[in-house]
């Protein structure tokens, strides 16, 4: 994730320098809600090119950008857009010098890029599923699968931890090796479940060390409740006791799509 500032910036009248930045780009008959805000709080404006636009509100230039506020700021506007209309999310921080800029430099510059990308996006938007082991249970799968591991667990039961030290770093490993091996087929798994649904599949570095699946995925809106329906089941049954999945989204569709704004 990469942050880009205005090289230029304009001035407001009590001195304050100013830039655009830049959240991502829409089709150009999109019109941002009333409420909707974003970094720092600041109301959002569409900068228009033909038939695409920019999502866009002035910032301070002479502030870092970063903060959980600005990026959970950016998603939402992001996130909220892609529920409704095709969406191509710039990486977070992009800040360019003023209005033209987007236009001429952005918007102009990469037309059929883009518009050929909202194409592509239109009825579209990415979901993210994730999946966690129950606590103990793949513990529980190991120890029955493994009888190494099992031999080692009841050298260590009752004992104190500087008598097993060694032992339990055996378990561990052992432990390690077979989570990560479930980890894969659970995700196999999981993209047999979603390949009557879509193709468009990215597999995400887990997040926890008892993350049994992560993936996100590229989806129809109109599918939205073929795939809850088919994660419900799921949970519900093969999985029942073992692991809790959640779902979200709609998003912009992040793992796809994200573009980098050039220098403003």
């Amino acid at each position: 994730m990469s942050t880009q500032h205005a090289t230029e910036a304009r001035e407001t009248e009590s001195g304050q320098r100013t830039g655009v930045y830049v959240y991502g780009i829409v089709p150009a008959d999109v019109e941002p809600e009333e409420h909707a805000a974003g970094v720092s709080d600041s109301t959002i404006d569409v900068v228009r090119h033909g038939e695409i636009a920019a999502l866009v509100s002035d910032v301070p230039v002479d502030r870092r950008f970063g903060t959980p506020d600005d990026l959970t700021a950016h998603a939402r506007l992001l996130d909220g857009a892609a529920a409704v209309a095709p969406v191509l999310p710039l990486r977070f921080g992009a800040v360019m010098s003023d209005p033209e800029a987007v236009e001429k430099e952005l918007l102009e510059a990469h037309e059929d890029e883009f518009r050929t990308a909202l194409e592509e996006l239109e009825g579209r938007a990415q979901f993210v599923v994730k999946g966690r082991y129950v606590e103990g249970t793949v513990l529980r799968e190991v120890l029955d699968e493994n009888a190494e591991a099992a031999q080692l667990r009841d050298e260590i039961r009752d004992k104190p931890e500087d008598a097993t030290r060694n032992a339990r770093i055996a378990l561990g490993e052992i432990v390690n090796q077979a989570v990560t091996a479930k980890r894969a087929e659970d995700t196999r798994r999981m993209r047999t479940l979603l390949e009557p649904l879509t193709s468009l599949v990215n597999e995400r570095e887990p997040t926890h060390e008892e993350d049994a699946v992560h993936v996100a995925v590229l989806l129809e809106l109109t599918e939205q409740g073929e795939l809850e329906d088919a994660l419900r089941q799921l949970a519900d049954g093969e999985w029942d006791g073992r692991v809790e999945l959640s779902l979200l989204g709609p998003m912009a569709a992040y793992d796809f799509v994200t573009k980098r704004a050039p220098e403003g």
